[in-house]
């Protein structure tokens, strides 16, 4: 057990786990008659085996803090769904042969081992700082994502009504209008879908020009003056939570300067009573 724990309590030995199993599974991913079946079968071994490697880690954590003191930390928490997450393909390939079995849903097991990839960001520095500044950043700017998904709706709807005949492949229901306007309001690429409209032969000059006005206003009341709204709560959130850690730092500064100012008028006090009272013989 001792053994256990020197290997999986070091973060050097995990963080080495992680970056060869990251090479195995992009080696995993070129087709088989390139890498050949024996390298394949090698490759899908050595992940399985780190694979388990992390469901230990888990368990040797777990006993040796606590369960409920290492399952604490945020991180923590997403880590362990990460490496459960990684376990449908380790089980799958003890029961199931599902490169060869005839079920194409099984498939999926393969991609959730590319979930262990997140596991990196552990070991990014003042990871937990940035995750806890994201945290309040969403809070701060999420009705505000509200009304820019409600205004883009709005805005597919009436776009799916105006152009639905006009340019069924861009606004031939709500959800392709939807996807359509999204891209609008994301500014790339945003004129093919007016440049396709007017130059499909469909409308006459006039509605040419309205439907470049048209999505020239959109894009500057959406795309440019909305996400710049919402990029601004966002980035201000995150800045704010960084300013907080400095108010408190100079309240606790403060503090320690009043004591300080305390003491001082303190041992000035004394000074002066001293200098008053006569001496003793």
């Amino acid at each position: 057990m001792n053994l256990l724990k020197k290997i999986f309590l070091n973060d050097k030995i995990i963080l080495a786990l992680i970056s060869i199993n990251a090479v195995i599974i992009f080696l995993q991913g070129f087709p088989i008659k390139t890498i050949g079946v024996e390298a394949h079968h090698l490759f899908m071994l050595i992940d399985d085996i780190i694979s388990f490697c992390f469901l230990v880690e888990v368990l040797v954590k777990g006993r040796h803090f606590g369960l409920r003191e290492y399952l604490k930390p945020t991180w923590n928490k997403f880590d362990v769904a990460l490496i459960l997450l990684s376990l449908p393909p380790l089980v799958a390939r003890m029961f199931i042969d599902y490169e060869t079995a005839n079920i194409g849903f099984l498939l999926v097991f393969r991609v959730f081992r590319v979930f262990k990839f997140f596991r990196f960001i552990q070991f990014f520095p003042q990871v937990e700082h940035i995750f806890n500044s994201i945290r309040e950043a969403m809070r701060a700017s999420f009705m505000v994502l509200i009304g820019f998904f409600l205004f883009v709706f709005i805005m597919s709807i009436l776009s799916c009504y105006m152009y639905q005949n006009i340019a069924p492949e861009y606004f031939g229901d709500p959800i392709v209008s939807y996807y359509s306007m999204f891209k609008v309001f994301t500014i790339e690429g945003w004129n093919a879908i007016p440049e396709a409209i007017a130059e499909g032969g469909k409308v006459n000059l006039l509605q040419a020009f309205f439907t470049k006005l048209y999505f020239i206003i959109i894009l500057v009341f959406g795309g440019v003056i909305g996400l710049s709204i919402v990029n601004s709560i966002f980035v201000d959130a995150m800045v704010s939570d960084n300013n907080d850690e400095l108010e408190e730092q100079v309240g606790m500064i403060k503090e320690d300067v009043k004591k300080l100012e305390n003491k001082v008028d303190r041992i000035l006090t004394l000074l002066e009573e001293q200098k008053k009272s006569p001496p003793q013989i």
